[in-house]
């Protein structure tokens, strides 16, 4: 894949007290490409989307995102490229005092002016429930909602602003493997529709497998292997072989 990158790490490092997290760790996301990022509990994967979007302020290096140095951003540039990043939390982070509809009507109020949510909103929600096959769940409560349909509607609600990345967390941890499978599907479906770059972190080598173009793996805190989850399989290193046995 060819195309241009749409995220640029370079060199970072990251360390909570004497926990050195990220190491001289480099990647490029390419634009239409998703990317997994795989490593064990605790080895920097959600520390980094979190550095990426400057949740968490890195120690040194560097990120370009979406053609802008994070750094040298101020608040208001900050937020309005955040506006063009999609997060699915690993719990989902649906408000259970709203249904689906005013859950996904939430990210409108806040980047939409009323004259845009009067004449979109509407056909904004319905469009994205349709895209995640849950358009007749509008007026549900999230209580009402499976493990797997409540993903879809956190799904929905990240793409009702068309971001140009998303950035999945654990998507698939907590549900059974056909809904699993499933969720996975989706992921490739919203690529393929919307021509989004992604970056996706999972311990579900199955989810991987379905769902990404490349892969890298974070060991020590570096960018320990980089390749195709079909290479990286034939690997004979131990280190990356302990995820596929």
């Amino acid at each position: 894949m060819n195309s241009a990158p749409v995220i640029e790490v370079d060199n970072l490092f990251k360390s909570f007290g004497d926990n050195h997290v990220l190491r001289d760790f480099s990647m490029i996301l390419r634009h239409g490409e998703n990317l997994a990022i795989l490593g064990k509990s605790g080895s920097g994967k959600s520390v980094l989307i979190k550095c990426i979007i400057n949740l968490i302020e890195s120690d040194n290096g560097k990120i370009i995102l979406l053609d802008k140095n994070i750094d040298e951003l101020n608040q208001e540039e900050l937020d309005e490229i955040r506006a063009r990043v999609g997060f699915l939390f690993q719990g989902n982070a649906l408000y259970d005092s709203m249904t689906v509809r005013e859950n996904l009507e939430f990210p409108l109020r806040r980047h939409w002016n009323k004259e845009q949510r009067e004449k979109g909103a509407e056909s904004a929600v319905i469009e994205a429930l349709s895209d995640v096959g849950l358009a007749h769940a509008i007026d549900m409560m999230p209580a009402e909602l499976s493990g797997g349909m409540r993903k879809r509607i956190a799904l929905a609600r990240t793409l009702i602003l068309r971001p140009a990345i998303i950035l999945y967390d654990e998507p698939t941890t907590g549900l059974d493997p056909i809904t699993a499978r499933e969720i996975s599907q989706l992921i490739v479906k919203v690529q393929q529709k919307y021509n989004t770059s992604s970056i996706i972190i999972s311990h579900d080598m199955n989810c991987i497998n379905i769902t990404s173009n490349r892969i890298i793996m974070l060991i020590d805190g570096t960018c320990y292997a980089n390749d195709t989850y079909a290479s990286l399989r034939k690997s004979h290193d131990t280190r990356i072989r302990e995820f596929f046995d």
